[in-house]
């Protein structure tokens, strides 16, 4: 009995490890700036909200279960890779069960999907079929588009304006400006995630042929697009603010700065296994950062 808890256990494990929980406030952030402006414009829907939420956390565990099993058949996910243990490349599951697992989770994202399309419009069909298209075609398919620096924007687009907006037109049935300009500083936080992964993973990537913006801008040139996406993110909120866009107190998402400042420091400094850290913390930066922004829009009245 207790040798079959412990392995009940253990391949509950293997599934946590797979999604990558620590991914998933990248996921969350732009749903919750999305909503938090719905309800300050009076729009805000309970049942879009959460199917929003839903579709977003689910979008982005069959990306990860994409990223898995596509990397090792690939060859790029080797022994000596520098991130978080792979379940597929550390043998934990079989390619098929990640796979299988990675089609469940993209068919139940768009039963939600479907949900929000009956509330809104069924157009946004089509926007749930690209979400689940580009999630696969970043590392699947004969041309994976994050191998050939096309990452850093996609990311931008789906988590930032498709995200944003997305979630706010299945609340209001229009996209307000703040909420599309809001969605700028989301994509930019969010594709520095990416940016931190692409930085630490450089050299096996070269090796393995991947073309990522690091890779072809080095080192520094990655450590520049990182500060310069946190920048943009904190640099444009006092410029919506001057435009009537956003109240005042959303300038409270400065408070994460607390949260982003050691961060900074790892990327900065640090190479290799140490950015982990740092890719864990920005995906903080992102949920500290919403958070505030819907309480500085609760403030504001």
């Amino acid at each position: 009995m207790r040798n079959s808890e412990n392995s009940s256990f253990r391949l509950w494990q293997v599934w946590w490890l797979a999604i990558r929980p620590k991914t998933l406030p990248a996921a969350a952030f732009g749903v919750i700036v999305a909503t938090a402006l719905a309800w300050h414009d009076g729009h805000f829907r309970l049942g879009p909200a959460f199917a929003a939420l839903g579709v977003a956390l689910l979008l982005q565990i069959g990306s990860n279960l994409a990223n898995d099993v596509f990397d090792f058949e690939r060859g790029v996910d080797t022994g000596e890779r520098q991130g978080p243990l792979r379940v597929t490349q550390a043998r934990l599951l079989t390619p098929r069960q990640v796979k299988l697992s990675m089609v469940v989770v993209f068919i139940v994202a768009m039963v939600l999907g479907m949900y929000l399309a009956r509330v809104s419009s069924w157009n946004m069909l089509w926007i749930g079929v690209a979400a689940i298209v580009a999630a696969v075609a970043y590392t699947g398919g004969p041309f994976p588009l994050g191998d050939y620096g096309f990452g850093d924007p996609l990311v931008f687009v789906f988590f930032g304006p498709v995200a944003v907006a997305g979630t706010y037109y299945v609340q209001a049935r229009s996209v307000s400006m703040g909420a599309w300009w809001m969605s700028v500083p989301v994509g930019l936080i969010v594709t520095a995630i990416l940016v931190v992964n692409n930085l630490r993973d450089i050299a096996t990537d070269e090796a393995a042929g991947k073309r990522t913006l690091a890779v072809r801008w080095g080192t520094r040139g990655a450590r520049v697009e990182y500060l310069s996406c946190l920048a943009g993110a904190y640099g444009v909120l006092p410029v919506y603010i001057w435009l009537g866009w956003v109240p005042a107190t959303v300038l409270l998402s400065w408070g994460s700065l607390v949260v982003a400042w050691p961060v900074v420091r790892i990327v900065c400094r640090q190479q290799g296994k140490a950015l982990n850290m740092a890719l864990a913390g920005t995906g903080q930066i992102a949920l500290v950062y919403g958070l505030l922004f819907g309480v500085g829009l609760l403030l504001g009245g």
